[in-house]
């Protein structure tokens, strides 16, 4: 059975990934924020695992307790971020660290240790969740800092790929336009919804990345964007 290690399991996209990744048969160790659970029902056996995600040491250590219960990392969706809008004006340096910290660090803590343990085990997929912002420029001079911090995911995936390609480890980049949550819904009531990306919609693109069909596949960014 292979094993998937899953960040922001609690989210709307962490959700999602948690139940198709059960549904292709992965045994799936979720990362939850100290004193929290996963809070929904699976359709199968999740283990949680406490982290604070920004904290290097915490994580080396969760990393390495998984490890060694489990042996062998298949996968890893590194899906915990958060956001911020903001223009120039607005992304102050606080701010800037702030996303920084929670979009890139908390992705980063977790890819050195498991990158690390793939390459000894001869393989393995990793899987970030970069922005449409990011990307263009046009689009994130409006959340400025929260581009910048995803912006660092793509040279993050970039340099992993560079390093990894030998042992046949891969990092991968979807980037979705909005996705269809209840927060979106709520901050954007005019919007349409239709054009929106579910999670479900993301979830079967990761699966499918981290799938042997796309044992060839390198360098993915996959851009998940609807009509929107």
């Amino acid at each position: 059975m292979k094993t998937v290690l899953i960040t922001g399991a609690s989210g709307n996209l962490g959700k999602a990934s948690v139940e198709r990744f059960l549904a292709d048969g992965y045994t799936v160790l979720a990362t939850v924020t100290p004193g929290k659970t996963l809070g929904f029902e699976t359709s199968g056996k999740v283990l949680t695992y406490e982290a604070d995600l920004t904290d290097e040491q915490a994580v080396e250590t969760v990393v390495a307790k998984a490890i060694a219960t489990h042996g062998t990392l298949d996968a890893a969706l590194l899906l915990v971020g958060g956001y911020a809008g903001g223009g120039l004006a607005e992304a102050d340096g606080k701010t800037v660290k702030k996303m920084i910290a929670l979009n890139f660090e908390t992705a980063y803590n977790v890819a050195r240790p498991v990158f690390q343990h793939m390459q000894k085990q001869g393989g393995g997929r990793i899987v970030f969740v970069g922005a449409r912002t990011a990307l263009k420029a046009s689009d994130g001079k409006k959340s400025l800092a929260y581009a910048l911090s995803k912006s660092l995911i793509f040279k993050l995936a970039e340099l992993l790929n560079a390093t990894g390609n030998a042992s046949n480890v891969t990092a991968s980049v979807v980037v979705p336009s909005t996705i269809d949550t209840p927060t979106n819904r709520e901050a954007m009531p005019n919007a349409d919804f239709t054009a929106w990306v579910a999670p479900d919609a993301i979830a079967d693109a990761i699966a499918h990345i981290c799938s042997a069909k796309t044992n060839d596949w390198r360098e993915t960014v996959l851009k998940i964007y609807g009509r929107a």
